[in-house]
């Protein structure tokens, strides 16, 4: 059996998740709740984002746990630049001491959007060719293709600077008075760093920049810093309610 492992804030890597299970018989773990090391699979398909020209905190972290016998693909989605994320990911593996075979990389729309609006017709477009791309890296990787990336420079300083900065974000957080106190935010933090206090939706010192409880609150009441900005993102192509889920 195959063992998807997937982390998504939006659906994205979720989507490109089912879109592999559709074709090849497996099971999908979000990765903040699974606790394996992969060894129960015979083959271990790694889907996440690229963040800030590197990985999730949860994905960075989880790496170096699995199983050093398992065969490993990794598939990487993106927004804005690859910068070399596919062969930091793929030595990041490898120093680890994975049996990594592959390093997928696929354009997806952009979801980190603190300070800038995605245009609706490049949003768009961006979604309606995600298919053909998806299917193109399905196919590689049901035909078991090595996809090993090239040695190129990447921007680790850089990454690793973001990384451990990303904590201020949930601190420029905050909620207004469209805010009904349902608890999603608190529900979907995959580090639980947002609780419940004082009747206040109150955000920690811990987050991990994925933008869950920003993109996914209902009422669009989280904002960040002083902007006001209406625009919001996750996948039409999958059932919001299934990301976090193991499939």
């Amino acid at each position: 059996m195959t063992g998807i492992l997937y982390f998504s804030s939006t659906g994205n890597s979720l989507y490109i998740s089912k879109c592999i299970q559709e074709k090849i018989k497996s099971k999908i773990f979000y990765i903040p709740t699974y606790n394996g090391d992969g060894s129960e699979f015979d083959r271990i398909i790694i889907v996440s984002p690229i963040y800030s020209f590197g990985l999730p905190y949860h994905v960075y972290n989880i790496i170096p746990t699995l199983s050093k016998h398992t065969p490993v693909e990794i598939v990487l989605n993106y927004g804005g630049m690859i910068s070399g994320a596919d062969y930091f990911t793929y030595m990041h593996a490898k120093n680890s001491g994975l049996n990594i075979r592959a390093v997928y990389t696929i354009k997806m729309p952009e979801n980190f959007t603190l300070s800038y609006t995605v245009p609706k017709f490049y949003l768009n477009s961006i979604l309606k060719s995600a298919p053909k791309r998806i299917k193109k890296v399905v196919n590689f990787i049901d035909n078991n293709t090595v996809n090993i990336p090239k040695s190129k420079k990447t921007k680790d300083k850089v990454y690793f600077k973001n990384k451990s900065n990303w904590y201020k974000i949930g601190q420029d957080f905050h909620v207004n008075e469209s805010c009904i106190s349902c608890g999603k935010c608190i529900s979907l933090c995959p580090i639980n760093n947002i609780s419940f206090s004082n009747n206040k939706i109150v955000f920690g010192d811990k987050c991990v920049a994925c933008l869950g409880c920003y993109q996914r609150c209902k009422q669009k009441a989280i904002q960040y810093k002083d902007k006001k900005k209406s625009f919001r993102y996750i996948n039409p192509y999958i059932n919001e309610n299934d990301i976090g889920k193991n499939i």
